[in-house]
């Protein structure tokens, strides 16, 4: 059995079928409930409806290009502006106000990082180990992370690799000892308090 189409386009190409179909086979088709004459015009209603919404929607796409270009005009004119009275009330908060303006932020200091969290080692090999972490829960951003190593139980402890995400396999590393590693959250002012520990022979 036949399925009626979803698409537009073949229900515009069955429609007219429909139309030709009847009124070139009256004999067969005496009474349909839609004469061919009626589901002509109601066809030809429906194209033209299909062309005026082509025509809405490049009118639309117009329009909405029109109106981004005008609002990166006006945010270009307001920003020469407010340029303008900060240099020429040197930045004054009180007297900007009256644009709906302010001064410049004040600087912020940027605190040490806290400490990375729940460094583990979940996959590791031959003279390799993936370590991952968690980023600190407070402090200032973090710039990098130090990646600590030592010989347990009591070796001293030194830099093997930075990681700017909080993931990281380190390579050639020494096999055969029993190796301890270490996370630290840095930036510019300073490093934070060493992750937990995790341990591995290579």
């Amino acid at each position: 059995m036949a399925r009626f189409p979803d698409r537009e386009a073949e229900i515009k190409a069955l429609a007219q079928n429909i139309v030709t179909g009847l009124a070139a086979n009256a004999a067969d088709f005496p009474a349909p409930p839609v004469a061919s004459v009626a589901l002509a015009a109601l066809l030809t209603s429906f194209i033209t409806l299909c062309d005026e919404q082509v025509a809405a929607l490049a009118a639309a796409e117009q329009v909405t290009a029109t109106k981004k270009a005008g609002l990166e005009e006006l945010v270009i004119a307001m920003k020469a502006d407010l340029r303008y009275a900060e240099d020429a009330v040197s930045y004054d908060d009180a007297k900007l106000t009256a644009l709906g303006w302010g001064g410049r932020a004040e600087a912020t200091t940027l605190e040490i990082p806290g400490q990375a969290r729940a460094l583990d080692a979940p996959r590791q090999g031959e003279g390799w180990i993936f370590l991952d972490w968690k980023q600190p829960a407070d402090g200032g951003a973090v710039a990098a992370y130090k990646i600590e190593r030592r010989e347990r139980p009591a070796g001293d402890w030194m830099l093997v690799s930075m990681a700017i995400e909080s993931e990281a396999t380190l390579n050639n590393q020494e096999r055969g000892k029993d190796l301890e590693y270490r996370v630290i959250a840095t930036n510019k002012t300073g490093e934070g308090v060493p992750s937990n520990t995790v341990a591995a022979v290579l």
